[in-house]
Protein backbone atom coordinates (compact mmCIF):
# COMPACT_ATOMS: atom_id res chain seq x y z
CA UNK A 1 0.00 0.00 0.00
CA UNK A 2 1.23 3.40 -1.19
CA UNK A 3 0.71 6.59 0.88
CA UNK A 4 1.56 9.46 -1.06
CA UNK A 5 3.35 12.42 -0.11
CA UNK A 6 0.77 15.09 -1.72
CA UNK A 7 -2.08 12.71 0.59
CA UNK A 8 0.45 13.19 3.51
CA UNK A 9 0.28 16.88 3.41
CA UNK A 10 -2.85 17.45 2.84
CA UNK A 11 -3.99 15.12 6.32
CA UNK A 12 -1.26 17.45 8.11
CA UNK A 13 -3.15 20.52 6.43
CA UNK A 14 -6.40 19.56 7.50
CA UNK A 15 -5.35 18.53 10.85
CA UNK A 16 -3.73 22.00 11.23
CA UNK A 17 -6.69 23.72 9.91
CA UNK A 18 -9.71 21.86 11.53
CA UNK A 19 -7.31 21.70 14.70
CA UNK A 20 -8.42 18.23 14.82
CA UNK A 21 -6.96 15.83 17.47
CA UNK A 22 -6.31 13.37 15.66
CA UNK A 23 -3.17 10.96 15.50
CA UNK A 24 -3.94 9.27 12.10
CA UNK A 25 -6.19 9.26 8.66
CA UNK A 26 -7.76 5.54 8.82
CA UNK A 27 -9.10 4.34 5.16
CA UNK A 28 -11.52 1.40 5.36
CA UNK A 29 -13.74 0.02 2.78
CA UNK A 30 -17.20 -1.18 3.80
CA UNK A 31 -20.27 -2.72 2.20
CA UNK A 32 -22.20 -0.79 0.08
CA UNK A 33 -22.12 1.00 -3.30
CA UNK A 34 -23.35 0.51 -6.87
CA UNK A 35 -20.58 -1.97 -6.85
CA UNK A 36 -20.44 -4.36 -3.67
CA UNK A 37 -17.74 -2.56 -1.94
CA UNK A 38 -17.78 1.30 -0.49
CA UNK A 39 -14.41 3.32 0.31
CA UNK A 40 -14.10 5.60 3.70
CA UNK A 41 -11.78 7.93 5.24
CA UNK A 42 -11.86 9.70 9.01
CA UNK A 43 -9.47 10.43 11.28
CA UNK A 44 -8.43 8.78 14.43
CA UNK A 45 -7.23 8.68 17.79
CA UNK A 46 -7.13 5.27 18.53
CA UNK A 47 -4.78 2.79 16.59
CA UNK A 48 -5.17 -1.32 16.84
CA UNK A 49 -2.83 -3.60 17.31
CA UNK A 50 -3.71 -5.27 14.59
CA UNK A 51 -4.08 -2.49 12.27
CA UNK A 52 -1.94 -1.94 9.47
CA UNK A 53 0.12 1.94 9.96
CA UNK A 54 1.99 3.63 6.92
CA UNK A 55 3.68 6.39 7.50
CA UNK A 56 4.68 9.04 5.08
CA UNK A 57 6.50 12.86 6.34
CA UNK A 58 5.27 12.09 9.67
CA UNK A 59 1.50 11.48 8.52
CA UNK A 60 0.33 8.00 9.82
CA UNK A 61 -2.16 6.25 7.18
CA UNK A 62 -4.13 3.50 9.25
CA UNK A 63 -6.43 0.63 7.96
CA UNK A 64 -8.04 -2.27 10.05
CA UNK A 65 -7.15 -5.92 10.04
CA UNK A 66 -9.89 -6.86 7.75
CA UNK A 67 -9.81 -3.49 4.82
CA UNK A 68 -6.25 -4.16 4.32
CA UNK A 69 -7.49 -7.38 2.63
CA UNK A 70 -8.81 -5.29 -0.30
CA UNK A 71 -6.17 -2.14 0.21
CA UNK A 72 -2.84 -4.40 0.28
CA UNK A 73 -2.10 -2.98 -3.25
CA UNK A 74 -3.89 0.27 -3.31
CA UNK A 75 -2.12 4.15 -4.01
CA UNK A 76 -3.62 6.52 -1.54
CA UNK A 77 -3.66 10.07 -2.90
CA UNK A 78 -4.47 13.53 -3.15
CA UNK A 79 -4.97 15.54 -6.11
CA UNK A 80 -6.52 19.01 -6.99
CA UNK A 81 -7.83 19.40 -10.56
CA UNK A 82 -10.57 21.85 -12.19
CA UNK A 83 -13.05 19.20 -11.06
CA UNK A 84 -11.95 20.01 -7.62
CA UNK A 85 -9.59 18.79 -4.49
CA UNK A 86 -9.90 15.12 -2.94
CA UNK A 87 -8.20 12.09 -2.01
CA UNK A 88 -8.48 9.24 -4.37
CA UNK A 89 -7.50 5.91 -4.17
CA UNK A 90 -6.31 3.53 -7.07
CA UNK A 91 -6.71 0.19 -6.15
CA UNK A 92 -5.24 -2.52 -9.16
CA UNK A 93 -6.64 -5.17 -7.20
CA UNK A 94 -10.34 -3.89 -7.58
CA UNK A 95 -12.38 -5.47 -11.03
CA UNK A 96 -14.74 -2.87 -11.50
CA UNK A 97 -15.43 0.70 -10.21
CA UNK A 98 -18.70 3.47 -10.64
CA UNK A 99 -18.12 6.52 -12.33
CA UNK A 100 -17.22 8.55 -8.83
CA UNK A 101 -14.75 6.27 -7.94
CA UNK A 102 -15.71 5.75 -4.71
CA UNK A 103 -17.38 1.84 -5.21
CA UNK A 104 -16.00 -0.99 -6.65
CA UNK A 105 -16.34 -4.90 -6.94
CA UNK A 106 -13.50 -7.43 -6.04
Amino acid sequence: MIFTENAAERVKEIITEEKEDAKALRVFVQGGGCHGFSYGFGFENDIAGDDTVIETNDVKLVVDSMSIMYLAEATIDFVRSLEGERFTIDNPSSRTSCGCGSSFSM
